[in-house]
């Protein structure tokens, strides 16, 4: 049994910085590619950013968070962090982490990721 643990989210102003960490439990975590996903209220849950299995090589983010969130794994401590700069009131949301365990070359899609965590809510103040 896979379990993902979200935590970091909270109400920050326009501007600011939040860090969010996902706990990963069994003992395959490095096999795993990792993503975030958020989803707003009203809207489909959307890609924010990936991290490849192993040592974290391959990593890229959605163009509306590029340049300011950061995805990054260390796999001795089974836990994928979103470091996210600048944050805008557009990045409300509630920010879940994924995991796939198959390596779909469609990291962008929801549906390819077999393990989600509860998510987090991320509030950005204007």
């Amino acid at each position: 049994q896979v379990q993902l643990v979200e935590s970091g989210g909270g109400l920050v102003q326009t501007g600011g910085s939040l860090s969010l960490s996902c706990a990963v439990s069994g003992r395959s975590f490095s096999s795993y590619a990792m993503a975030w996903f958020r989803q707003a209220p009203g809207k489909e849950r959307e890609f924010v950013a990936v991290i490849s299995w192993g040592g974290g090589s391959f990593t890229t983010s959605a163009d509306s968070v590029k340049g300011r969130f950061t995805i990054s794994r260390d796999n001795a401590k089974n836990a994928v962090y979103l470091r996210m700069n600048s944050l805008k009131p557009e990045d409300t949301a509630v920010y879940y982490c994924a995991a796939d365990a198959y390596g779909s070359s469609r990291y962008y899609e929801a549906g390819n990721y077999d393990y989600w965590g509860q998510g987090t809510q991320v509030t950005v103040s204007s």
